[in-house]
């Protein structure tokens, strides 16, 4: 099977740049998995699980993305995260802490006689958050 570049980048670090079979993304619209010679794209991330399978001898990673940007072009793949870490690191406190923004921020938008788009995308925000806590904490 042909390689893809995989770069993960966080504001604090970057957090992996290997050679990979295929990553699996928690896109905006919807999972999705690129693998190399894919079509050119540009996606949006929602809080989840981004796999990236076939690195190091074939062994799948997992990590945690609050959301972003995914560069899809042909040979490489590249994440720009708001906030990622390796599921392995995230903690059940760590979960409720981001829940708990995005609550903070669904309250506020409602609050605050926002456009109902706004409100909807915190509400949705809030949502995947609990969504993500639950495939990962299981």
């Amino acid at each position: 099977m042909a390689k893809l570049q995989f770069d993960l980048v966080s504001p604090e670090r970057r957090l992996a740049s290997m050679a990979v079979d295929a990553v699996q993304i928690p896109g905006a619209d919807g999972d999705m998995t690129a693998m190399a010679d894919h079509a050119p794209l540009i996606t949006t991330l929602r809080p989840g699980v981004l796999k990236v399978e076939g690195a190091d001898g074939g062994a799948e990673t997992a990590y945690f993305v609050t959301g972003g940007f995914a560069d899809v072009a042909g040979p490489s793949v590249t994440v720009l995260a708001e906030r990622a870490l390796p599921v392995s690191e995230v903690t059940a406190e760590m979960m409720d802490g981001f829940i708990a923004e995005a609550r903070e921020a669904h309250d506020k938008a409602r609050a605050a006689d926002q456009p109902q788009g706004v409100a909807d995308s915190a509400a949705k925000l809030l949502a995947d958050m609990e969504a993500a806590k639950g495939h990962i904490m299981g």
